[in-house]
């Protein structure tokens, strides 16, 4: 009966051990973590590209002569109209030129007026009456050439718009040469000019209704701009242009959309960030703070069938807020620890309790709301 008791007891210990090792592994327990399945859903996302702001019609404007600029007509910013004075360039010297050319003229109408006659009664050669009207008509190109440069000296605006910087002012001298007096632009529209890479590039248009990149663009959706002070532009812009090659040295497509700008808030060479929306369809997701990085790859820990921890990299072309769009390295329906990616270790043993993609990114929200 004794050796019974002892058997029973020595049983009794082995179980409850056995026990005991159910929720430790090497001495340490083993704790609960919530685990979640990569799942397939559609999801939409936005991506900001750096752009410069330019008018819609802007122009250069220049000196056509040499001179001292001796009358500034407007101020930087000033609204102008076509054709409104904007400098003007002293002319004395072309006064005095004109005088010349104008003697010069004369003399030589005199001297084809003498000749005709002396020709008419075959005294003279016609090719002597020739010579002299070519040179009438050279004097008169040169005195009509001193004309038009004078009209030069009035420097007008090529377009309607605003008056960018002044970059030279009463007293300066200038000429074709010279770098841009200013620059008028016309902001009523502006562009933004900005690219995407090539992977960005055909995710953003793989989708879009079309039979080429004409139609493709007037079917993509509108973007928005982002200011350089963080606010949003109140009016949606659409994409007009794409370029038509990849630049070789950046790997980068070039992209103009247009924004409507009645207001005047945008300037011509503003910067900002083109706030681009799109959507991919059955896109496997897992949620963004799953993962971690690791000498500038992305991570997670996968879960085995034994509730076991392991290291698995993955690949991802699209990131939200709160989403990881994954392209390689893991499947649907695969595990990954939910969260507390940062307490533990590969090969370490987990209790699964199992969670949803949308239950961990309530949880997240919660939790930094």
């Amino acid at each position: 009966m004794s050796s019974n008791k002892s058997l029973i007891l020595l049983l009794s210990l082995l179980v409850l051990s056995c026990n005991k090792d159910e929720q430790t592994t090497n001495n340490k327990p083993i704790h609960p973590y919530k685990v979640v399945e990569a799942e397939v859903r559609d999801v939409s996302y936005e991506k900001s590209y750096p752009a410069s702001v330019k008018g819609e019609v802007s122009s250069e404007v220049r000196a056509k002569i040499s001179g001292y600029i001796d009358a500034v007509y407007v101020d930087e910013g000033q609204k102008v109209r076509k054709g409104q004075k904007l400098f003007h360039i002293e002319t004395a010297s072309l006064s005095e030129q004109v005088e010349t050319a104008k003697a010069q003229v004369a003399v030589a109408e005199v001297e084809v007026d003498r000749l005709r006659p002396l020709v008419e009664k075959k005294v003279i050669s016609e090719i002597q009456l020739k010579t002299a009207e070519a040179r009438l008509a050279e004097m008169k190109s040169n005195l009509n050439t001193i004309y038009a440069n004078i009209s030069y000296a009035t420097i007008t605006s090529p377009v309607n718009g605003v008056v960018g910087s002044i970059n030279f002012r009463q007293g300066t001298l200038v000429g074709p040469n010279t770098a841009s007096l200013t620059e008028v632009s016309d902001i009523q529209n502006v562009f933004a000019y900005f690219s995407m890479n090539e992977r960005d590039f055909l995710s953003f248009t793989k989708d879009v209704k079309g039979k080429d990149m004409e139609e493709k663009i007037k079917n993509l959706p509108a973007v928005q701009l982002q200011l350089a002070d963080g606010s949003m532009y109140a009016n949606e812009g659409h994409i007009v242009t794409i370029s038509g090659s990849i630049n070789q040295e950046t790997g980068s497509v070039s992209f103009r959309a247009k924004f409507p700008n009645q207001e005047g808030v945008l300037r011509d060479g503003s910067s900002a960030r083109v706030i681009v929306s799109n959507m991919v369809n059955n896109a496997l997701v897992i949620p963004y703070q799953s993962t971690f990085e690791q000498q500038g790859q992305t991570i997670v820990y996968r879960v085995s069938d034994t509730d076991s921890l392991y290291t698995k990299k993955v690949t991802s072309r699209i990131k939200t807020d709160k989403l990881l769009v994954i392209d390689e390295g893991i499947k649907k329906g695969d595990k990954i620890l939910a969260e507390g990616v940062n307490v533990v270790r590969s090969g370490q043993k987990i209790v699964s309790k199992p969670t949803t993609v949308d239950e961990v990114l309530e949880t997240y929200q919660a939790t930094f709301k």
